[in-house]
């Protein structure tokens, strides 16, 4: 039986670290299960890169090069989820492992999906869950699946280049975990590491899935457009720790930190009190806007209450995603289109970059006017 890929096993990790230390560049440990599965997937109609080709050697090898200076030497960080091209149509997607816990979590990440992506909720507008494409069975472990979903790139990549570009974003996140609460689903999760986006209209060229700011054929760097210019759609990824509850059940759940840790009842004091994950998620999804707009770019101050209230200390008296939505629409309906047009500044940027990035701004702005691009950029 192939053992799961337990990525929180520190032994297991370090053991791979030391490996790979002493040999860089090679494909070890989890990465390794790629590998060894390579002509079935490609079977299946799924090829991963020449890295994970069962008779793939070392093109650094022999010579003076370093090995993160070629393609085949960028090692997949997340061992559970891979890059492949769909051979039928050669389109990028995303492979990622489903297999079996003893609380079923990851059994339900399947099947929430699938329910979010049935009638009627798969027309709602407000649907912003990533699609699976395929679901595979691996034939040495029939209780694991893989799962085929569109290769999407991180939702803040590249940076926002206005408010009204931000205000898109926040529009889509908020209404979609208004859909998923409404049909009892906590999605457990909802922060930086699980919001993507399709950037395939940002890019003209393809980009590499280990180094996204260099092209998939790691000929140079990849150029973009903005969001304005080209609208995008944002999705939730990951309900690898989600719950759907039924009608009358009383959500409590013990503590699961995910990529955001900081929630206050799941501080370790906390760990062995039950607590209602809704009120979990509006933290998560508030302390997402705090740490990625509030404090990285100025002008954020409109948003500082609601972020505030989204985040108390005390889950009971946060709003629950109705009043968010309400309360949201009323500052979004508050902002001016000078203001929504207005360029963001990071508040790391240095000042002289900020004086010659205003003249391209003002351009770019000028020609969205004049081609009525809304200042809100809407994919629909």
């Amino acid at each position: 039986m192939t053992t799961p890929p337990l990525l929180e096993d520190t032994i297991l990790a370090n053991d791979e670290d030391r490996l790979f230390s002493a040999n860089p560049g090679i494909v070890v440990g989890q990465e390794a299960w790629w590998r060894d599965h390579y002509n079935w997937l490609l079977e299946s109609g799924y090829q991963l890169r020449p890295r994970y080709h069962p008779d793939w050697t070392r093109p650094w090898a022999g010579t003076d090069g370093f090995y993160l200076d070629f393609e085949q030497g960028q090692r997949n960080p997340r061992h559970s989820i891979m890059d492949a091209v769909r051979v039928s149509d050669n389109t990028y997607v995303t492979l990622k492992q489903i297999y079996p816990m003893d609380n079923r979590l990851n059994e339900q990440e399947l099947e929430i999906n699938q329910f979010l992506m049935s009638e009627p909720l798969a027309s709602d507008p407000r649907n912003h869950s990533v699609k699976i494409l395929d679901v595979l069975t691996v034939p040495d472990e029939t209780s694991w699946k893989i799962i085929v979903m569109p290769f999407l790139r991180t939702f803040d990549s590249p940076y926002f280049a206005t408010f009204g570009e931000a205000i898109a974003f926040f529009t889509q996140i908020i209404e979609f975990l208004q859909l998923l609460h409404e049909n009892r689903i906590a999605h457990r999760d909802c922060c930086h590491g699980n919001m993507m986006m399709d950037a395939s209209t940002l890019y003209k060229q393809p980009w590499h899935p280990v180094k996204i700011n260099r092209r998939r054929n790691w000929k140079g760097s990849v150029t973009h457009t903005t969001r304005t210019n080209r609208p995008v759609k944002y999705f939730y990824i990951d309900y690898g720790m989600s719950r759907k509850y039924k009608p009358g059940d009383v959500p409590l759940e013990l503590p699961m930190q995910g990529n955001d840790k900081t929630a206050p009842e799941h501080q370790p004091e906390n760990y062995d009190t039950p607590c209602d994950p809704f009120p979990t998620d509006i933290y998560y999804l508030g302390n997402l806007i705090r740490r990625d707009f509030v404090l990285k770019y100025y002008g954020f101050g409109f948003m500082e209450d609601l972020v505030s209230d989204m985040t108390h200390k005390d889950p009971l008296k946060r709003p629950k995603i109705d009043e968010v939505v309400a309360r949201f629409a009323k500052i979004r309906g508050s902002l001016s289109t000078r203001k929504l047009r207005s360029r963001t500044t990071r508040r790391k940027e240095v000042g002289i970059v900020t004086f010659f990035r205003l003249g391209a701004h003002y351009a770019r702005t000028a020609r969205f006017i004049l081609t009525r691009k809304p200042a809100i950029p809407d994919p629909v």
